[in-house]
């Protein structure tokens, strides 16, 4: 896209980036509206969040679940600077499908502080994450919750491919919580990540993250 073709779609008043990960998303959810999270405060304005927003769909493909997906880790307002990038900012946003938990009470806010967690370690460290990289949670990933779910590793989204927007390649990784056991099987280098997602596919072929799985 040249300049002058940005310039005569987009106005500075357009989320160019958003609106990309928005049309994704209302291909997969068509008429629906998510739930949304965003900070008080933004991330420009000095806030302690670096995601602009966090968005939660309902999907009924495989199992009844809640399907995240975030706003922050690629460029997301007009920017004439950043237009035709190779990757739009970090070149990711991070999705989440999370199974129904009973404690909840239908509002998984500790999923959405988790992907701010996250993006928190992304922003100040400049390290990113790529299909097949793991991370410890340091604990449950729901916190003061009696699970086995520890760890999270990332792989493409199942439904979601990569996009090229106007500032960049944006790829949808999916964040999935694996327990204790897996992490350390990976950690020790006993089995790739790669076999722990093929392995967890089988049965669960969109990687579907559910805190009572043993």
């Amino acid at each position: 896209m040249t300049l002058e073709e940005y310039k005569k779609e987009f106005t500075e008043d357009d989320a160019v980036g958003w609106l990309e990960i928005d049309k994704q998303f209302d291909r997969l959810y068509p008429n629906q509206e998510p739930k949304h999270f965003a900070p008080a405060i933004s991330y420009m304005l000095g806030g302690e969040h670096p995601l602009d927003g966090v968005s939660i769909y309902e999907s009924k493909k495989q199992t009844d679940h809640f399907h995240f997906v975030t706003y922050g880790f690629s460029e997301l307002y007009y920017n004439e600077e950043k237009l035709d990038s190779e990757y739009s900012k970090w070149g990711f946003e991070l999705t989440f499908r999370l199974k129904p938990f009973a404690g909840d009470t239908e509002n998984p806010g500790w999923a959405v502080a988790l992907l701010q967690n996250i993006a928190k370690y992304v922003f100040s460290s400049g390290n990113w994450f790529e299909e097949f990289h793991y991370m410890p949670a340091n604990g449950p990933i729901r916190l003061d919750t009696e699970t086995e779910i520890t760890g999270l590793l990332f792989v493409t989204d199942p439904e979601i491919e990569k996009i090229e927007t106007p500032h960049g390649e944006v790829t949808f990784l999916q964040i999935v919580g694996i327990t204790t056991a897996e992490f350390d099987a990976i950690k020790e280098g006993r089995r790739t990540v790669e076999e722990v997602v093929n392995e967890l596919k089988e049965n669960n072929p969109l990687l579907i993250t559910d805190l009572t799985r043993k």
